[in-house]
């Protein structure tokens, strides 16, 4: 017979929510009390499992892979682990052991079956119990996946700007370019950069001159159509990729954020607004061109509209 603390323990347990003991009380005495200290292990993964545990008082954890991950759950008084072997006849899919000294009732498989047998009580509050696991799981599937993806995200997008970054941009362009000369489209690439931008930081500090990184940025990509592709290059420069685009739509586009940037992204400073202008070069993709070569070309015609003045657009040869 089970003693009275283990019987009020028993009672608030999961499994015999709303079940009177006296019904099932017989079948206990082939459980026994199991004691563990602080980080003894209960179960082993891929270990045979051959009861149901109920935590009387103390703390489980359970790790799906080793202790040098972060714990998939954790149990106190009232739960039970081991019922998933039970179930499904498998070895134990988890690492489960003590958070701290913790006593158990350790209860056989063949008890947990006759209790089902006789009380669809503990049947009801065993599946609740599997139900509970499995939407606690599939919120943590959910969870991971969306850390996985913020953190895909983090790794694409330039932190300051919001814009892709120039890892994405390598990943990104080349796809793009495929596609273009798979299906015999023309593509241009523009260059954009930033004019006197060394000047404006060390005139009015590297907070004004982030602040019109981020006001460029964002002007450059309210101004491309859906199917363009812009990413901050590095520094105060930008490479716009340009879609299913012939060289005089290119130049169109080139002008129009020229003038977007001349327009929408003077900063107020202690000395007045400043205004800020944009170079662009501009090459078309040629035959069998990769990336590096096509951005060589625009590069050099960015240069070309340096050496004229600025706060222009020129065309690669």
């Amino acid at each position: 017979m089970i003693d009275s603390e283990v019987r009020q323990r028993l009672e608030r347990a999961k499994l015999f929510a709303n079940i009177s003991l006296e019904s099932v009380e017989h079948l206990f005495e082939s459980c026994h009390r199991l004691d563990l200290q602080r980080g003894e292990h209960l179960l082993e993964a891929g270990a045979a499992n051959s009861h149901l545990y109920l935590i009387l008082d103390g703390e489980l954890r359970v790790y799906l892979a080793d202790r040098s991950m972060p714990e998939h759950a954790v149990f106190g008084p009232g739960d039970c682990v081991g019922e998933m072997s039970l179930l499904d006849g498998q070895n134990a899919s988890a690492l489960v052991l003590a958070a701290m000294d913790t006593r158990l009732l350790a209860m056989p498989h063949e008890v947990l079956w006759s209790l089902v047998d006789c009380s669809h009580g503990v049947a009801r509050n065993l599946l609740a119990i599997l139900a509970g696991r499995m939407r606690n799981d599939n919120l943590a599937l959910v969870t991971s996946q969306s850390r996985s993806l913020e953190f895909e995200q983090a790794a694409s997008v330039d932190a300051l700007t919001g814009i892709h970054n120039r890892r994405w941009l390598l990943e990104a362009y080349p796809r793009a370019i495929s596609r273009c000369e798979h299906d015999g489209e023309p593509l241009c690439l523009v260059i954009a950069d930033i004019d006197l931008f060394k000047h404006f930081n060390d005139r009015f500090g590297h907070l004004a001159g982030d602040a019109v990184l981020r006001r460029v940025a964002r002007q450059l990509a309210d101004g491309l159509r859906a199917q363009d592709l812009v990413a901050r290059y590095g520094g105060e420069e930008f490479l716009i990729l340009l879609p299913h685009s012939g060289i005089d739509e290119a130049l169109l586009i080139a002008e129009r954020l020229r003038g977007l940037v001349a327009t929408g992204c003077g900063l107020e400073t202690d000395e007045g607004v400043q205004g800020v202008t944009l170079s662009c070069g501009v090459a078309q993709m040629f035959h069998g061109e990769q990336l590096d070569e096509l951005t060589a070309r625009a590069d050099a015609a960015l240069r070309r509209a340096k050496e004229n003045g600025r706060d222009r657009v020129e065309l690669a040869g």
